[in-house]
């Protein structure tokens, strides 16, 4: 005899056998864009647009919600707006791409690898209400991002058993270059396996053979670090300590790292981290005083802006490192500039960054007393945003590069001729269908020459020629510090050559020496 549970199991079977085709319904809440515009091909992006994530305690009874994330970041905005800037001079150009419209859907991720996740998913397969079709074509083509290497390895991760192509413009960690587990990953920085043996060879080219050694404990760090403690080891360098610090730490912890460097006899603290862990750490070992220290970064922190004030600078004054080459992107600061907000649901990006900039309210229904209404008449221009500060465009360069990539890529692949395609019996992509494996494969044999005169192509593992610039931690005469070019290095060159020093400009060095102190 069936009972009425059994009855009910069979009565769902039943509709999933006569179901066509398969189908899926997302659990928990809508994930929305921050950018969105629809094209004929769409790109997605992922950016950091928060830096810290609201933690949530489930109780595992009842759907906690959405990941609510603090501390807006004017430079990812900057990112997710230079992607937008590059795909609209691709549907503006008349060579590349003609016939065919760039959409986007850009999401942040906070950085947090669940948000990450989720925004695969969605770019996968969209943001439909009630069922889905299982076997739906992705919605995004491509994706570009993230910033971090942690967070760029959830979306590659997602990603890659579909070959749906993820190009990030920051994600460093050597690990990425693994083609096996992230099958369809390029990135346009260098991996962290050439920075790594650089950073050794510039510590030994300095005199520097006894070092202390600070990392992120994260992807980057943990990968970083350890690659770069093999390549000391080969060049005689030796590390006294090594620790790893993150930013949501207790502050217990940033303390005993600062006793551990006041108690060392090294001199001189290799840092493989981000930025936002090195700031907590910087803060601590200002209030203790602990300066005189030569620092040498890696990209993660070196260049980071938010690093660039006094209290750091008293740290950390003459620190060395490698950052990606700057660049001109000709348009991009008047486009910035001249930004406006959306308030269009799933495009409502520049909404927060308004409203906290002009301290107004875009939407009226959430006035408060004291609050008035923004006007539209708002301007960026009459600001001194960092936002539309585009002195430093090395990471915004990398995104330009990785549009454009993606766009010779759907170029090549539009443009097949009938019966000399690459794929079985000489077949092309179909023009109305494209799959994102069929760009894939395209992508990969990219090569071509930006408008600034820079050469874009990929290595079988995705990566790009690995150069540097070599920078290091100034004041000018107004007080503000500055990372001031005095060498650069380019792995693609022989042994003894790699490294080219400007004679014409003159370093700093820990304690405001003028002079490299052999510790």
């Amino acid at each position: 005899m069936l009972l009425l549970p059994d009855l009910v199991v069979l009565a769902t079977l039943a509709l999933t056998v006569k179901a066509d085709t398969p189908v899926c319904k997302a659990y928990g809440t809508k994930e929305l864009s921050q950018f969105s515009k629809e094209g004929d091909i769409n790109i997605g992006g992922n950016f950091s647009f928060h830096q810290k994530p609201v933690e949530v305690k489930p109780t595992l009874l009842v759907n906690p919600g959405s990941i609510q994330c603090e501390w807006l970041n004017p430079d990812e905005l900057q990112y997710a707006q230079t992607m937008i800037f590059a795909i609209e001079e691709i549907n503006n150009s008349s060579e590349l791409l003609p016939e065919f419209s760039l959409g986007y859907r850009i999401f942040d991720s906070c950085p947090n690898i669940p948000l990450s996740v989720r925004a695969s998913l969605a770019l996968m397969n969209g943001h439909e209400e009630g069922l889905q079709r299982c076997s739906k074509t992705s919605t995004a083509h491509a994706v570009i991002g993230d910033t971090t290497s942690t967070s760029t390895i959830g979306i590659a991760r997602t990603m890659g058993p579909f070959l749906i192509p993820v190009i990030s413009h920051s994600a460093t960690c050597a690990c990425l270059s693994n083609r096996r587990e992230y099958p369809s990953f390029f990135r346009t920085v260098p991996s962290d396996l050439y920075q790594n043996v650089a950073l050794a060879k510039l510590v030994k080219h300095f005199g520097w053979t006894w070092v202390g050694a600070i990392r992120s404990n994260s992807d980057y760090g943990n990968n970083g670090m350890a690659t770069f403690l093999e390549a000391a080891a080969r060049e005689g360098v030796c590390v006294e300590y090594s620790v790893a610090i993150y930013r949501t730490d207790p502050r217990d912890w940033f303390l005993e790292v600062v006793d551990i460097i006041k108690r060392s006899t090294s001199k001189v603290i290799v840092a493989f981290a981000e930025g936002n862990d090195l700031e907590i750490l910087f803060k601590e070992l200002f209030w203790q005083n602990v300066t005189g220290l030569q620092w040498v970064g890696s990209e993660g922190w070196v260049t980071y802006r938010n690093l660039a004030l006094p209290v750091h600078y008293a740290v950390a004054q003459g620190a060395v490192g490698f950052a990606v080459p700057n660049a001109v992107i000709p348009g991009l600061g008047k486009f910035l500039a001249n930004s406006q907000p959306s308030t269009r649901p799933g495009d409502r990006g520049l909404v927060e960054f308004w409203e906290t900039t002009f301290g107004c309210k875009m939407t009226p229904g959430s006035l408060g007393s004291s609050v008035q209404a923004c006007t539209g008449r708002e301007s960026l221009r009459e600001t001194n945003s960092r936002y539309a500060d585009v002195s430093d465009s090395s990471l915004l360069n990398n995104i330009y590069k990785a549009v454009y990539a993606l766009g010779h890529a759907l170029h090549q692949l539009t443009n097949c001729q009938s019966g000399q395609g690459p794929f079985e019996n000489g077949t092309c992509a179909d023009k109305k269908h494209i799959e994102p494996w069929q760009l894939l494969h395209y992508l990969q044999k990219v090569n071509f020459t930006t408008q600034n005169g820079e050469r874009v192509s990929f290595d079988d593992q995705g990566d790009p020629p690995a150069r540097y610039t070599l920078v290091n931690w100034q004041m000018d005469s107004t007080g503000s510090i500055v990372f001031q070019t005095i060498g650069h290095y380019d792995a693609s060159q022989t042994e003894g050559q790699q490294f080219q020093m400007n004679e014409n400009v003159s370093a700093v060095w820990a304690g405001n020496q003028t002079e490299v102190t052999t510790f």
